[in-house]
């Protein structure tokens, strides 16, 4: 049933996009929507190797698509840098940000290469660093970034008293704060670019459930074997019950490129517990409606990052 729902992504020639974690999953869907058509696609991996066996299925399929891959590592705020750095040197402006990539539940505590809880500061730290990085690109293509959320912010919440979780770890609650904060970040950039006339729009969306990689054998995370969660999800996926990897993937498109999408709205799968079906706006959730939360949150990350907003 969901392999049926699809929407259409208008022309996006002369654009560029930035979308991270395209290797493989949603953001691979999504790079390769925004490539057919016709956007100029940017695919920051960890992989390189990686990434370009993804770009090189991208040009298979989309004749004359116009993709490329750049080096960055979420988890490591100098690889952050690095690549921001870059192509603001490249002066190009950016005129779509997908803030995708994402690392779920690793099977034991992690950190980063700066030494944050390896949830929060990939999923959230990285992508905040990384749109900070590039706002001169954005504001000066009047981007409309896209922030990927997960349908486990629905209950999630901030640990403000330990954000790197170093005492009593829980490691779905971890997961929870860390797409909470992605949430959160998207709907206080917006509200700074209104303030500010920047010109930037911030959007989030949420994929719903969907047989992606994120629970699947992971060895770099320390993960041996697909988890019995992703199994049951592909079987899921298989009956119509949850999503596609293909139908996740729409409500970023809709988000990212829809007509009469626009800041500070959230969007994700319409059907039962919304875990599957066709892309729509949705009402917020809870966690990700306090104001005071984002700004709270935004102010928090400047100083873990050592970067901050403009005035």
């Amino acid at each position: 049933m969901a392999r049926s729902i699809d929407i259409t992504v208008p022309d996006l020639t002369g654009r560029l996009a930035v979308v991270t974690g395209a290797s493989d999953g949603i953001g691979f869907v999504v790079a390769g929507r925004l490539a057919a058509a016709g956007a100029e696609v940017i695919m920051p991996v960890r992989s390189i190797a990686k990434g370009d066996r993804a770009a090189a299925r991208i040009r298979a399929d989309v004749p004359g698509a116009r993709v490329t891959t750049r080096a960055l590592d979420l988890s490591s705020l100098e690889s952050v840098a690095a690549l921001a750095d870059t192509l603001v040197g490249e002066g190009r402006p950016v005129d779509l940000l997908v803030n995708n990539a994402g690392v779920m539940t690793p099977p034991s505590r992690q950190v980063t290469r700066d030494g944050f809880e390896l949830q929060f500061g990939t999923n959230h730290l990285g992508h905040f660093a990384l749109t900070l990085g590039l706002l001169p690109l954005l504001r000066e293509g009047k981007a409309r970034i896209t922030h990927q959320t997960s349908i486990a912010a629905r209950r999630g919440t901030i640990n403000w008293d330990d954000l790197n979780w170093e005492r009593s770890y829980d490691v779905a609650r971890a997961y929870s704060q860390s797409k909470a904060a992605v949430g959160l970040f998207a709907r206080d950039l917006d509200a700074r670019s209104t303030a500010g006339g920047w010109g930037v729009t911030s959007n989030l969306a949420h994929p719903g459930v969907s047989p992606t990689n994120l629970l699947a054998a992971q060895p770099g995370l320390g993960r041996s074997r697909d988890t019995g969660a992703v199994r049951a999800i592909r079987l899921l996926s298989r009956l119509g019950v949850v999503g596609t990897v293909e139908s996740a993937a729409l409500p970023a498109l809709l988000a990212a490129t829809g007509p009469d999408s626009r800041g500070d709205e959230f969007y994700g799968p319409k059907g039962l517990g919304d875990v599957g079906g066709a892309p729509a706006r949705q009402e917020l959730w809870g966690p990700l409606r306090r104001s005071d939360d984002a700004r709270r949150l935004s102010e928090a990350s400047e100083r873990l990052v050592g970067l901050r907003f403009p005035d």
